[in-house]
């Protein structure tokens, strides 16, 4: 493709809403412009580098005996009624009516329009297993649309979906997708890690997350320095290390004045006592926030140590929430306890209290007295409170042991790191085949739920987060793999006949040997041209020009380092093709 031909338009400075480095290099480049909030045009370039990645992708998964298929995306509300999503997804689906006053969404997933696309056509065991995936825009509603297509409304995603007789089937397809998403980020050269991660709203008993490292990343992730081990800090089990067990005195709890003590800071340091050994409690509401008529507070405590924060995903599991509790205002604080936040503790509520697992060993604590500038100490648990149940509900946190190797002779501890969410692997079970009936004919003719997984790739999302992963400050460094283009030609002299058409042969014999070539041919000054070479990124650039030619070579520049060789002339596509190789 010649630049002089093309629609691309680069920027000089990047928009003031772009706030990440990835995103201010492709609306620089001119690989995407907002439309909307979240919403954007894809460049011709940015076209060609999703494309290449959708190539692997099928490639990958059409090998492992995957088909493809293409749903819609607009869905009627009836479908996800069936599940109970159409509320349990709330403000996240974008709803509307169509002329007839039928409700509708747009697809911020498919598992209920595949569900419905399977049930229709399998009756037996003998149709099974099927394994079918698609490429499709998707949309969900978020609240605060940021990070070009990191966080964006509209999105392009892979999904596919797998239908087996039995859970054993069913996580052997588990194992094929997993392995398959290993092939494919392997293939783009990304530095990942995989993770144990929550299922959210999609659901399941299993699921690993694929996370491009990144300093920008979303995702908070806790990875072993030790071994393999890795988690989002989402799930990642909190596991103490130096915990101790001791015995309590037997002293009974006394209440004391704490006038102004409203944080664990100010009372750790009046008391003297380490903010690791204090108590605080959180209060949550259980309601789901999404039946408009479920008005009823119905709270809990939540107790753990003042240096700990609650884990909401883990929380919403352990209360077996469809979504994260919603903390208490302050006044429904008062209304529970009595006094305000801050005065608060479990000993004489009559709410479920839960506590972290991390305060097992704790006795002789300090908790608020539930009266204002009170607190209680020489608090037991058993004795003075009696909790509905015990569990790890803190977020985990740099320097905690590993849960695979920390009890090993040389134990291994978490180490925090930033990582960008580009794929996710389901094990659903039957959630939403019994939830939609779709059944099968086993070998004694009983029908049966299927077995189902679920596998998404953010295809959109894994093109920013290559471009987050690897840039300077000059632009983009594209991996080989889905780089636009492999060839960059700067032609410096284009007003130069001898330079037009030492350009134009290796332009065309770089083409022969089946490389995707790009020449900027435009009339423009040679350090325009340059820069704009840097922000594009290409993994390899050719610079041509008058000077060079009458000494008879080419720059051959490589992108990611910005090494230079002078190459002879009639040597170029050679070179090239041998640089190529070896990144």
């Amino acid at each position: 493709m010649r630049w002089s031909k093309s629609h691309i338009y680069t920027l000089k400075d990047a928009p003031n809403d772009a706030e990440i480095p990835s995103h201010k290099l492709m609306a620089r480049a001119g690989l995407i412009r907002k439309v909307a909030p979240g919403i954007y045009t894809y460049g011709n370039l940015a076209l060609r580098a999703l494309r290449k990645l959708e190539t692997i992708i099928r490639q990958e998964l059409d090998s492992r005996g995957c088909q493809e298929v293409l749903m819609p995306m607009v869905h009627p509300a009836e479908l996800w009624q069936e599940t109970n999503r159409w509320k349990e997804m709330g403000d996240g689906l974008l709803k509307f009516k169509n002329r007839n006053g039928q409700d509708f969404c747009l697809g911020a997933t498919h598992e209920e329009v595949i569900t419905d696309y399977v049930r229709k056509d399998v009756k037996s065991y003998r149709d099974l297993p099927v394994n079918l995936y698609q490429i499709q825009t998707k949309y969900r509603d978020e609240i605060r649309p940021r990070f070009g297509l990191m966080r964006g409304r509209e999105f392009i995603m892979k999904d596919a979906y797998s239908f087996d007789v039995d859970e054993a089937a069913a996580l052997k397809n588990y194992d094929l997708m997993y392995d398959g998403y290993k092939a494919i980020f392997d293939r783009l050269g990304l530095q990942y890690r995989i993770v144990q991660a929550d299922a959210g709203n999609i659901g399941g008993s299993k699921t690993h997350e694929f996370q491009v490292l990144a300093e920008a990343g979303e995702d908070h992730l806790m990875v072993c320095d030790s071994c393999s081990f890795a988690a989002n800090i989402e799930v990642a089990p909190a596991l103490s290390a130096n915990q101790s067990q001791a015995t309590a005195s037997g002293a009974l709890k006394e209440s004391f004045a704490t006038p102004g003590l409203k944080t664990i800071a100010a009372l750790s340091k009046v008391t003297g006592v380490p903010e690791s050994k204090l108590v605080k409690t959180m209060f949550f509401s259980t309601n789901s926030g999404l039946d408009p008529k479920d008005t009823a507070l119905k709270p809990v405590a939540v107790c753990l140590a003042g240096n700990d924060e609650v884990n909401p995903i883990k929380l919403k599991n352990v209360l077996g929430l469809a979504n994260p509790p919603l903390l208490l205002t302050d006044e429904e604080v008062r209304q529970v306890t009595g006094a305000s936040p801050g005065s608060c503790g479990p000993v004489g509520l009559k709410i479920p209290i839960y506590i972290d697992s991390a305060m097992a060993g704790f006795v002789d604590f300090i908790v608020g007295a539930n009266t204002d500038d009170q607190h209680l100490k020489n608090v037991n648990i058993g004795r003075d409170f009696t909790p509905a149940k015990t569990a790890d509900i803190r977020l985990a946190k740099a320097g905690d042991l590993c849960p695979e190797c920390g009890s090993s002779s040389k134990p291994g501890h978490y180490r925090s790191v930033r990582g960008i969410e580009v794929g996710h692997v389901f094990y659903l079970g039957t959630k939403y085949s019994k939830a939609m009936g779709a059944t099968y004919l086993n070998t004694e003719g009983v029908p049966t739920p299927i077995e189902m997984g679920c596998y998404g790739i953010g295809v959109s999302r894994t093109i920013q987060s290559a471009i987050e992963q690897s840039h300077d400050n000059d632009g983009i460094i594209w991996p080989r793999a889905i780089a636009p283009f492999d060839v960059h030609i700067v032609v410096l002299d284009p007003d130069q006949e001898e330079v037009r058409q030492s350009a134009e042969i290796i332009y065309r014999d770089l083409q022969a040997h089946g490389l995707d070539v790009f020449m900027d041919d435009r009339a423009e000054r040679p350090g325009v041209k340059f820069k704009d070479a840097d922000l594009l990124g290409m993994p390899v650039r050719l610079n041509i020009g008058g000077r060079g030619l009458k000494e008879g070579v080419v720059e051959l520049i490589k992108r990611k380092d910005k090494s230079m060789t002078k190459v002879k002339a009639e040597d170029a596509t050679e070179q090239t093709l041998a640089l190529l190789k070896s990144l």
